[in-house]
């Protein structure tokens, strides 16, 4: 996949423009396309009544502090929209509601990208399906990205139209970039989205995935010396918060 941008990697939006706007809302969204973001990144659970909703945990006490504290999953959309999930940020976004899966990807524009996360379990696939080929965008605009395997090996089977991502971390120098590939084979994933750990993701790391046949993505990333490395690396993205500081860097 190509970047989209002047840029050899592009620049995707962590949660929205999530250093300034409440994350995972229309705002932080229509924010990051603002400032020149290559795509975004949200996060996305089930509701009570099988409707996909865009939170990064599985209730709204963080993003909703001083309010009751809903499941997503034993909670309908009804509910759930009944939640502020904006004050907490900034007093000029109160009133900012949960959004659902359709109305992220409606503000993704021709050319830009989307990356799916999703939170959940497999039990969202068959809703995720209808969502994105209902959706105005082509194939090549959306990426779906997890931690869980059997999701990662599931949406490959079941939408192998799209790119499908997954999702790692370390502890230990573990998982090490054999078992990193063979994870990746395995699932039948198309790339391998990292947490941005340079102490990991050396060159001879990112070598082994690339000439693997992998795409290889990094996340947080909000410092402008550790995109600069990560890019002369060859990864294909940078995921960040802050994507008008990350954007304006790869270009200088």
């Amino acid at each position: 996949m190509a970047a989209s941008s002047a840029n050899a990697q592009f620049v995707v939006a962590h949660r929205g423009a999530s250093a300034q706007a409440p994350e995972n809302t229309l705002a932080a969204f229509k924010l990051a396309w603002e400032l020149g973001a290559d795509a975004i990144e949200g996060d996305f659970y089930v509701t009570k009544d099988q409707k996909i909703v865009c939170i990064h945990d599985k209730n709204t006490k963080r993003t909703s502090p001083n309010s009751p504290v809903l499941d997503v999953a034993k909670s309908t959309l009804e509910q759930l929209r009944q939640v502020d999930v904006g004050k907490w940020k900034d007093p000029k976004y109160a009133g900012e509601t949960m959004p659902t899966l359709d109305e992220v990807l409606a503000t993704v524009p021709d050319g830009k990208q989307i990356f799916v996360e999703v939170k959940c379990g497999v039990e969202i696939l068959p809703l995720l399906k209808p969502a994105l080929e209902n959706s105005s965008l082509k194939p090549e605009q959306i990426a779906i990205i997890c931690f869980d395997e059997q999701v990662v090996s599931q949406a490959r089977q079941l939408m192998p139209q799209y790119r499908v991502n997954w999702l790692t971390s370390y502890n230990n120098g573990k998982p090490t970039v054999d078992t990193v590939v063979k994870t990746l084979k395995r699932t039948g994933a198309t790339g391998l989205g990292s947490k941005g750990d340079l102490a990991i993701i050396d060159e001879a790391f990112a070598k082994k995935v690339l000439e693997s046949g992998y795409e290889l993505h990094v996340w947080t990333i909000n410092e402008v010396d550790a995109a600069k490395q990560f890019a002369e690396l060859g990864v294909l993205s940078i995921t960040t918060d802050k994507p008008d500081v990350i954007g304006q860097a790869l270009k200088d």
